[in-house]
């Protein structure tokens, strides 16, 4: 084989990998999720599980996700590399609460997703609802 069809062939391989993680990584809206009440069809977020959410990318997607094990804690993320960063990146696990302003640990947080997929962590519940009131139309 050439040098020549052997860069091609390399480039294609890259240009095909490309495509994949960016299809992988597309953020996909709640709509369809399985875990959304109905009674929250008026809110401009509505809570989700942390099984449906690249902790990473910070989206909510209507698949579960990969779990990561990481001292004693699940966090969720959509791919290998996803995981790898956060195994590797402590300061990916953690979020600051829109409310409160307080760092909030992914895995044990209260997750809130807009109809985009952008999601939020809270310390709790009433913080996630307060958001939800201040977001209102």
């Amino acid at each position: 084989m050439s040098k020549n069809t052997l860069a091609v062939n390399s480039i294609r391989a890259l240009s095909i990998l490309l495509v994949i993680m960016a299809l992988t990584h597309m953020p996909q809206a709640n709509a369809e999720k399985p875990n959304k009440s109905s009674t929250d069809n008026q809110s401009v977020i509505t809570p989700v599980e942390p099984q449906y959410v690249c902790m990473l990318n910070n989206h909510s997607y209507d698949k579960e996700q990969i779990p990561i094990e990481i001292e004693g804690k699940t966090y969720y993320g959509c791919c290998s590399m996803c995981e790898g960063q956060l195994r590797a990146d402590p300061s990916t696990r953690s979020a600051i609460d829109p409310v409160s302003g307080n760092k909030v640990d992914k895995a044990t947080s209260v997750i809130g997703s807009e109809p985009d997929g952008k999601v939020y962590y809270f310390e709790n519940q009433e913080n996630m609802s307060q958001f939800k009131d201040d977001k209102k139309p």
